[in-house]
């Protein structure tokens, strides 16, 4: 079933952004009097194909990995005397380039609309309180402790412990070293300054808190079983709810959250649990269920926790902004999304961050299926997220791409004329043999997080 939603859920993102990118071109082409022959979202074999009455024809293909527009041009056929002055070709290189502009322009308005929705309708996140500081890592040299709020990260208010993180990743990789603004635990505002070249395994593509060695706050859940799911490792046990795990392995269990790790690290494992029931302990031995988590193994037991009531209430926070307010916020995210993008493509070109942070479909699928099952907020973060992506990918100045047809443009404005047709042609070809490189270190990665050694 996991499978199944995520490949619709990709279907129906892709599908989406490819829409919206392949209308900006269509949308300027036709305001600047260019004939528009056909609209196609996807590849290959047409599934679905229809001749409107300007003439265009709207097609749905086979392969839902892309899209494109065709122009009438003079290059790719006879074009009639009445009509050439509706070709491509034909139009001044500042309305060509206005064309391959719109479609980035418009996968980029994508994303500032879709933030604006998710900041009226408003979402809940969590405060960002650091919890736990490994010792010996990035964050406990910089001297942050457990219930230190972060208020600002090199200078910039954070309000979430999701904006913490971006503007950590932000400003961190590479290697630089970061200014973060806490307010501690005696309400005292302090600085602190992390090291990121002491967390060389992000250059590696690990996960940056992971690396940086510091995990959210959270209150201590007590391991109270509060629903069993039916059919799962724990109703076939014996579990029932009010249950408390005082035992997992013969280890004592504190919390719930250790409960969950215990689980978490066992996939199909036959494990024993201690259970307090009625002031009486008991054993049980079950096999743990499992789930796929990231491209992932994680094992499954199949309880839900007593959560009292209020225990979130310190870390929960609330984000919603008016509809005017939300304009400069959406835009603002979609700004620092766009240098993030950027920054991270740089520093891989560098070698300072690795290509391991590159993702194909399969990665793209997971986390499409993984955030559209969270609710719409998440999967509408996910689409402009990946929007912005398809933005800064196509405006990168590679032939067959947009921004590779931009740089021709660039050029023929400084000659004066255009770049002879072999010229383009070997660009073309060296541009494509580039994409399918790119292509195939992302399909690469996604196969190894699947198969690979998991950490």
């Amino acid at each position: 079933m996991a499978f199944v939603n995520s490949v619709l859920a990709f279907i129906v993102a892709i599908g989406v952004l490819v829409t919206v990118h392949e209308f900006g071109h269509f949308w300027v082409a036709r305001r600047l009097g260019m004939k528009v022959l056909r609209f196609s979202v996807g590849f290959g074999k047409p599934l679905l194909s229809r001749r409107g009455k300007d003439g265009t024809e709207y097609v749905i293909s086979a392969l839902p990995l892309g899209g494109y527009v065709k122009l009438l041009d003079e290059r790719e056929g006879d074009v009639p005397e009445d009509q050439r002055h509706l070709a491509f070709n034909r139009q001044p290189n500042w309305a060509r380039s206005a064309v391959l502009v719109a479609g980035p322009a418009f996968n980029f308005i994508f994303a500032v609309v879709a933030y604006w929705l998710i900041f009226v309708v408003g979402y809940a996140s969590i405060a960002p309180i650091v919890g736990e500081v490994r010792e010996g890592s990035a964050a406990a040299a910089a001297g942050l402790q457990s219930e230190d709020r972060i208020v600002a990260v090199a200078g910039s208010e954070v309000r979430t412990w999701d904006e913490a993180v971006k503007r950590l990743v932000s400003e961190g990789i590479g290697g630089n070293r970061v200014p973060v603004t806490v307010e501690a635990s005696s309400g005292r505002i302090e600085q602190r300054v992390v090291d990121f070249g002491l967390a060389p395994e992000l250059s590696e593509g690990g996960n940056i808190l992971s690396a940086v060695g510091v995990t959210p706050w959270m209150p201590t859940l007590a391991p109270v079983v509060e629903r069993v799911s039916p059919g799962e490792a724990a109703e076939r046990a014996g579990l029932q709810p009010g249950d408390r795990v005082v035992a997992a392995g013969g280890d004592p269990v504190e919390s719930w959250q250790a409960l969950v790790a215990f689980v978490q690290e066992r996939p199909g494992q036959e494990v024993t649990l201690t259970v307090e029931r009625a002031g009486a302990e008991r054993q049980m031995t079950l096999t743990l269920g499992s789930r796929e988590v990231s491209g992932g193994e994680v094992g499954l037991l199949g309880v839900s926790p007593r959560v009292p009531e209020g225990l979130y209430d310190e870390v929960r926070q609330e984000v919603r902004y008016g509809p005017l307010a939300a304009i400069a916020q959406a835009a603002g995210s979609t700004w620092e999304d766009t240098a993030l993008t950027l920054n991270m493509l740089w520093k891989i070109v560098l070698g300072e961050a690795s290509v391991k942070n590159l993702s194909g479909p399969i990665n793209i699928a997971q986390y499409a299926g993984e955030s559209a099952s969270l609710g719409m907020t998440p999967f509408l973060r996910f689409l402009a997220l990946v929007s912005i992506s398809l933005g800064v990918l196509n405006l990168l100045p590679v032939p067959v791409l947009d921004g590779g047809h931009l740089l021709y443009n660039a050029i023929e404005a400084v000659r004066g004329k255009p770049l002879s047709e072999s010229a383009q042609g070997v660009g073309q070809q060296i541009g494509l043999a580039l994409l399918i490189m790119l292509m195939g270190l992302a399909f690469y990665n996604d196969l190894l997080r699947i198969f690979g050694p998991q950490s």
